[in-house]
């Protein structure tokens, strides 16, 4: 009879073929095609020469990363989430701007957690909205079961702040961060803090980010599959070398023992002499690192966030991301390569390494490629959709064994839709760092209530 594990353990062997596959099929594709592009540059002068010795350098490394990540995660089990008894108290902050009804939803979310009541405090913080989200917030506080600490913010401060003053108002052991548009599944606050409870060489742990709003059109769909990849094969694979780079702000939990010390140097952070107001949850994340504790992940701590549904809001989003990214990516390689923790170092420091070239030579690449395209379309075209599926492929694989084959389709859509028309952030990103605008925040959201829009199976 065949058993539930060997049913995992048959589905875990189809991820490795159909991922190798994928690779070598588009990879000979690749090879068997690419011959008149090879004379083409060959033919031109020594850049030519050059050009190809370089692709082919990156291409190796990053079919060896990509093989590196595949067996971590593969390896890769979160961790079953612990009974009553062994769960510290926790503090769950929750930081609003004008969110309107939404942070009702997210705070009877989070108040219908199976976590013990006894042992969880909600925190809500106001920073200074325009629209009636204290309303809400006041409302949730007079009819959610667990009690509530709300507070206002005379002015909008930032998120930074909004936190700090939660963090500091904590009676927890544990720090949980969730964003106002955001909701948990009922076991994600005790799948989250479990490997806090059991390892106390552990400061951090991320959460398992969906998209909420997938019905309001194409572009959440799309970025759903960004984020399963992102976090279902990214940081499980980064959770693998006990370092994740970034704990999201979405879900993200601190040992409140690591995260109190460095608070005031996180709330005051400057980037170039100004104010680091962008990329919080990244920049905690280095410091929890910094001070020798592991961060990993938690597949089974799920939470759905809301995400733009135009061009120039996800544009944003993403070129706040990438600002972000650039800072600390830079904070990080000042600690990485010390002796900054006990135990293997080797995963971190190529998870560093990586970040570094997607951050300069692939963007470089990436402009190249552009280049290459441009000035001569019909013998460059071919390979860029080649590469383009190519790239694809793996996050295709993935999303068909999340979602099914039919979504896994939209993967490709992206990908032809991110070199279309995204392809500029991340080397913007590189020249503007020190921008520190939020971006998507500038005025009152209009929405429909989205919390009885999520079915069972999306929680579960």
């Amino acid at each position: 009879m065949v058993t539930t594990r060997q049913i995992i353990e048959n589905k875990k062997k189809f991820i490795t073929l159909a991922c190798i596959l994928a690779v070598v099929v588009t990879a000979c594709r690749y090879g068997a095609g690419g011959l008149s592009a090879t004379q083409f540059l060959r033919g031109m002068a020594w850049w030519g020469d050059a050009l190809i010795v370089s692709f082919s350098v990156f291409s190796c490394l990053a079919l060896a990363e990509l093989v590196w990540r595949i067996i971590l995660v593969l390896k890769y089990r979160p961790i079953p989430g612990v009974s009553d008894d062994q769960l510290p108290t926790c503090t769950v902050v929750v930081p609003a701007y004008n969110e309107g009804r939404q942070v009702f939803d997210t705070l009877k979310s989070l108040a219908d957690s199976d976590y013990p009541r006894k042992k969880i405090q909600l925190i809500a913080v106001d920073d200074g909205s325009a629209d009636d989200t204290w309303e809400w917030i006041k409302q949730a506080k007079r009819t959610l079961a667990v009690p509530i600490l709300t507070i206002r913010q005379p002015r909008n401060q930032g998120k930074r702040q909004a936190l700090y003053d939660g963090f500091k108002r904590s009676t927890g052991k544990v720090l949980v961060t969730v964003d106002s548009d955001s909701m948990v599944a009922p076991d994600t606050l005790r799948n989250l803090v479990t490997p806090l409870a059991i390892n106390p060489g552990i400061g951090a742990v991320a959460g398992n980010v969906r998209v909420l709003n997938q019905a309001q059109g194409i572009i959440p769909r799309m970025v759903d599959i960004v984020f399963v990849f992102s976090f279902d094969f990214m940081r499980a694979s980064q959770s693998m070398v006990r370092t994740v780079t970034c704990t999201p702000g979405a879900l993200s939990a601190y040992r409140k023992s690591a995260a109190i010390g460095v608070l005031d140097k996180w709330l005051n952070q400057t980037f170039l002499g100004r104010p680091a107001n962008i990329g919080e949850d990244r920049a905690l994340t280095n410091m929890i690192l910094r001070q020798g504790y592991e961060v990993v992940f938690q597949q089974n701590a799920k939470v759905f966030t809301e995400v733009p549904v135009g061009y120039a809001q996800l544009c944003k989003m993403y070129l706040r991301w990438a600002r972000s990214n650039v800072r600390e990516t830079i904070a990080m390689t000042t600690f990485i390569f010390t002796r900054f923790r006990r135990g293997s170092m080797l995963g971190a420091r190529i998870n560093l390494v990586s970040d570094v070239i997607k951050l300069t030579v692939a963007q470089l690449f990436f402009l190249i490629s552009w280049g290459l395209l441009l000035w001569h379309p019909a013998i460059f075209g071919s390979k860029a959709i080649i590469g383009i599926v190519m790239g694809s492929s793996l996050s295709a694989t993935i999303y068909a064994l999340k979602s099914g084959r039919f979504s896994s389709i939209l993967a490709f859509i992206y990908g032809f839709f991110f070199f279309a028309t995204l392809t500029w952030i991340k080397p913007y990103a590189l020249i503007t760092p020190h921008h520190s605008r939020w971006l998507t925040r500038a005025c009152p959201k209009v929405k429909p209530d989205l919390h009885h829009q999520l079915s069972a199976r999306q929680l579960t």
